[in-house]
């Protein structure tokens, strides 16, 4: 049965009823269209038995659920919580601490890779569950009775899912595994909330040298300073071809930004003295190094030899290739060998990959190189 939660009476009266659930079923629902934060708008919740619609629209004071949420002797089952856990925190101030997330766990169990809510329930139960509403206007009011229906389902089958993976995490001895990749989880959300790296995910950025380079990451700083205080996306701000051009420009005056694609006269008169600033501000930057080059034709059958490699561990250990390694992985590692010395990247260094990874890695490498 679901109960819709739209005043602070009602979220007092579900606090009470819920004080003593040790485990309990998570979702949210938000939109994040043009801004770069999401908006949130509902929050599920289940004990397995019932759910809870909490219409945070009509909620004013959110104290007694941060509490619930976040009491470390409190299990909240999530499904892809990576979203979730960054709406909550940045709109409710909400810091979950002990959580299950099932797309982790069916990952690890080999049920598949980073598989959708519906596609899991599906694969597991054999439901079909309605995807239409998905997109739709969460922020409407009133909610249609089709989008109460997939907010309930949201949660519905969680805590299944949750008894089920766990019960295959013990019998496959891989719960120490589903430890490490939670904590990886929790990492990668607190990760985005401020980075100074983002100019190196640009494309294009290895084709410029130091100097231009500098200018491009200081850019970058800018940018996302700019679009977390008001609250709009990065390329609402400046796309990331433009900043590039601007790096390699190093333009000295307004005119000279005039010629580059996509800065409008209105992008230049809002934003145009703070491009010039970090433009020249970057001159006494420390110096940082080039980006490397795309590998040869070479290092690619190396590479590809590298992947074929762990294909036969994933196949062999019953782990989605996917959740074992990444080409950024592959590459990273094979950067280092062109150089003459190892590098591995930390998850590969400790932790249930070491064992698996690092020996076939080591032994196709030396016998490509």
């Amino acid at each position: 049965m679901a109960h819709w939660i739209d005043s602070d009476v009602k979220l007092v009266e579900m606090l009470d009823k819920l004080k003593s659930a040790t485990v309990l079923a998570v979702d949210t629902e938000f939109i994040r269209t043009n801004t770069f934060y999401p908006k949130i708008a509902l929050i599920q919740i289940s004990n397995g038995i019932d759910c809870w619609l909490i219409d945070v629209l009509a909620v004013e004071d959110f104290t007694g659920l941060k509490s619930l949420l976040e009491s470390p002797d409190r299990q909240l089952i999530f499904h892809a919580c990576a979203e979730d856990l960054e709406v909550l925190e940045y709109a409710l101030g909400i810091v979950p601490t002990t959580i299950f997330d099932t797309q982790i766990a069916a990952g690890i169990c080999n049920i598949g890779y980073s598989m959708g809510y519906a596609r899991l329930v599906k694969a597991v139960f054999d439901v079909e569950l309605d995807k239409d509403e998905t997109r739709s206007d969460w922020l409407a009011r009133p909610l249609t009775s089709r989008q109460l229906q997939y907010a309930a389902a949201d949660v519905f089958y969680l805590h299944k899912l949750h008894e089920l993976l766990s019960q295959n995490l013990k019998d496959q001895d891989r719960e120490d595994w589903f430890k490490e990749e939670s904590l990886a989880v929790y990492a990668m959300v607190a990760g985005r909330k401020e980075s100074d790296d983002y100019y190196m995910r640009i494309k294009t950025a290895w084709k410029l040298e130091q100097g231009a380079l500098k200018i491009l990451k200081r850019l970058c700083i800018w940018r996302e300073r700019t679009a977390r205080a008001r609250n709009k996306p990065r390329g609402h701000i400046v796309k990331d071809n433009s900043l590039v051009e601007i790096a390699r420009r190093k333009p000295t005056s307004l005119p000279h930004l005039g010629g580059i694609d996509d800065l409008h006269p209105g992008l230049i008169k809002r934003y145009g003295l703070d491009l010039l600033v970090q433009v020249e501000a970057a001159n006494s930057d420390v110096d940082i190094d080039v980006l490397p080059q795309p590998l040869t034709k070479a290092e690619v059958v190396v590479l590809k030899a590298m992947r074929n490699a762990l294909i036969s561990v994933a196949e062999s250990t019953s782990v989605p290739q996917e959740f074992l390694f990444s080409k950024k992985d592959l590459e990273f590692i094979l950067r280092g060998a062109i150089a003459g010395h190892d590098q591995w990247p930390r998850r590969f260094t400790s932790g249930w990959r070491e064992s698996l990874v690092i020996p076939e890695l080591k032994k196709t490498l030396s016998e490509l190189m």
